[in-house]
């Protein structure tokens, strides 16, 4: 039988499994790099839509005069038979959606009246206007307080 009270070669392999147990120094890792600098998506859509040649351009406000030469100049080219609608409308630089809204308040003016109102005649008109309701009252309150007066003296409150 093997002698228990030997502790020699015992003592040397815990000592080997104490070096092999030691923690292991963690790996020094890499700084992390910056993210990139997040661009707006529609910008992203637009640069790599291979159908949108022209960049966005910037929102313009046109005058009623300049409504009036575009819409007058896309009717002439499309009565023509030059192009069709939608190039004619690309042509005169401005969007489809853009054509029917002007082209909407056109006929909303032309159905609206003849001409319009000028400032100085709303204004006389307001006057006028004020003056006939404040008789109107007049009247009324004068119906009212006899019609009030008759009752009251049926009652025999007076």
């Amino acid at each position: 039988m093997a002698d228990e009270t030997n502790t020699g070669p015992l003592a040397a392999v815990t000592g080997i499994e104490a070096e092999v147990k030691t923690p292991k120094v963690k790996k020094p890792r890499a700084p992390r790099r910056q993210k990139a600098v997040a661009t707006p998506v529609q910008a992203e859509a637009k640069a790599t839509d291979a159908t949108s040649a022209v960049p966005a351009a910037k929102p313009r406000r046109y005058s009623e005069q300049e409504r009036g030469e575009k819409l007058k100049l896309i009717g002439t080219q499309v009565a023509g038979g030059t192009s069709t609608l939608r190039d004619a409308i690309k042509n005169a630089g401005i969007s489809e959606q853009t054509y029917y809204q002007w082209k909407r308040t056109v006929k909303a003016v032309d159905q609206g009246g003849d001409k319009p109102v000028s400032v100085g005649n709303g204004l006389a008109d307001l006057v006028q206007l004020e003056e006939e309701n404040q008789r109107l009252r007049k009247i009324l309150a004068e119906k009212l307080r006899a019609e009030n007066a008759e009752l009251r003296k049926r009652l025999g409150l007076d």
